[in-house]
């Protein structure tokens, strides 16, 4: 019905729209409104949201917006109807007149606080398929979880039952009373992020320890040949087990290949020498000598001696020098070699 040239209203199977021109607004059952191209303005705006926040995140936007919404539609007609049933038989007309498409609610119980509803042609129904989801939208089944909450003054939530995004006539979904609350699936996606998180992190953590432990391998303790049949290993750092035998491991390998009669095992930078590391030296000497390599130790420090000592370690049987270069004279002259100036 056309009141003047700038003001309008329609009724509209029960619901009043007013458009005032000279304002630049639109009203629906009292209530300023903004009309939307849904396919193209409000999917472009839901397409942002799923970009910026990620779809999991988005959803769980939606469904919370839905929630509060529903929470101030049932406040509204709490206090404007009052009555349960005649908010819930009025309710479907006023959401079809919306835009909002076929709601049709099957059933419910105030005693039991629960509720059975069907919908069709949603406009979030309408969107997905716009964007190309084969899936339910979130905000409708929050929104009306939002309505039920309200109206039966307990916290309920929903399951889907059918779907009409997946080939079913319509999508129905099954409110009742549940401890599960929008905020609560907030701190769960929290939750799961930093878990994910952290185990991303745990595996960049070690991959990269993998790589340097690799690294050091390599540079750690390496087999330097000084002249055929004398090699030389610098000791450096710490040994734990795992370092021991690997090192241990590596040496005896490449032995046989560089046909080796004397291994100079230079202490020089070795450091924290506790009994495991002698037992370590002890049993790589021994290693070594079944293969028929000599051992040395050299860089052999007054502390190191000291340690030695206290340890109770006997180093009798083994040539021990301060020097690398005494270590080597030592083995030339057991070769029967020595080194002279050039003519």
């Amino acid at each position: 019905m056309e009141s003047d040239m700038t003001r309008y209203e329609i009724d509209v199977n029960g619901s009043l729209f007013e458009w005032d021109l000279e304002q630049g607004s639109v009203h629906f059952e009292n209530d300023e409104v903004l009309m939307l191209w849904l396919n193209t303005t409000f999917k472009t705006f839901l397409d942002a949201i799923d970009e910026i926040s990620g779809e999991k995140a988005a959803k769980l936007v939606m469904e919370i917006a839905g929630y509060r919404t529903g929470r101030i539609v049932s406040s509204y007609n709490l206090e404007k109807i009052g009555k349960v049933d005649r908010i819930l038989e009025e309710l479907p007309n006023i959401y079809l007149t919306a835009g909002w498409g076929i709601v049709d609610v099957v059933s419910f119980s105030y005693e039991r606080r629960t509720a059975v509803a069907r919908f069709r042609n949603t406009w979030e129904y309408k969107v997905k398929l716009s964007q190309k989801k084969k899936e339910d939208g979130t905000f409708i089944p929050g929104h009306f979880a939002g309505v039920f909450s309200g109206l039966f003054g307990a916290n309920i939530w929903y399951r889907l039952k059918k779907s009409q995004a997946l080939g079913d006539d319509y999508t129905e979904y099954e409110f009742y009373p549940s401890d599960i609350t929008p905020t609560l699936n907030v701190k769960a996606m929290i939750k799961e992020q930093a878990e994910e998180a952290q185990r991303e992190l745990e595996v960049n953590i070690a991959k990269r320890t993998k790589v340097l432990s690799d690294l050091i391998k390599e540079i750690s303790s390496p087999i330097i040949p000084v002249i055929d049949s004398i090699l030389v290993i610098p000791l450096v750092g710490t040994y734990d087990e795992t370092r021991a035998e690997e090192l241990i491991n590596r040496t005896l390998i490449n032995l046989p290949k560089y046909k080796a009669d004397f291994l100079i095992l230079d202490l020089t930078g070795i450091k924290n020498v506790d009994g495991y590391t002698l037992e370590f030296l002890k049993k790589f000497v021994l290693a070594a000598r079944l293969l028929g390599t000599a051992c040395l130790f050299v860089g052999i420090s007054s502390k190191l001696s000291m340690q030695i000592t206290e340890n109770g370690y006997n180093l009798s049987g083994i040539p021990c020098f301060s020097q690398l270069q005494q270590g080597v004279t030592y083995a030339l002259d057991q070769m029967g070699l020595h080194i002279t100036k050039k003519d």
